[in-house]
Parts: C-alpha cells; sequence; structure tokens
C-alpha cells in the first residue's frame, strides 16, 4: 500500500500515528531500494565486465 502509493485506508486521528506513517514510508521505500539494489548488483557488475567498462586511472 505505501509503495504503491495508495495512501492509507482511514484517516489517521492523532500525530503519533502520522509520524508513524511517514517513518514507516521512508524505511519502506529505502528498504526496497536497498534489497533491490544487492539484488541486482552481481549481474550490474557482470554486465561492466563483459562490456569491458574499466576505471582509467
Amino acid at each position: 500500500m505505501i509503495l504503491g502509493g495508495m495512501g492509507p485506508v482511514a484517516p489517521m486521528p492523532t500525530n503519533a500515528a502520522k509520524l508513524f506513517a511517514s517513518f514507516y514510508a521512508l524505511f519502506s521505500g529505502l528498504a526496497f531500494i536497498g534489497i533491490v539494489s544487492v539484488l541486482l548488483a552481481p549481474f550490474v557488475h557482470r554486465m561492466l565486465h563483459r562490456f569491458h567498462a574499466e576505471d582509467r586511472d
């Protein structure tokens, strides 16, 4: 729900609930980006080697 952008189902009555929802949304977004980057890193690394993309000193 949070990553899809649908938002909360019911209005949040307290400030604590709003803070929790905002921090949870940030955490879940960063966790999603982190997990995807860790999963894709070996494939990107292999493609860089395949295309001979090396650092030039």
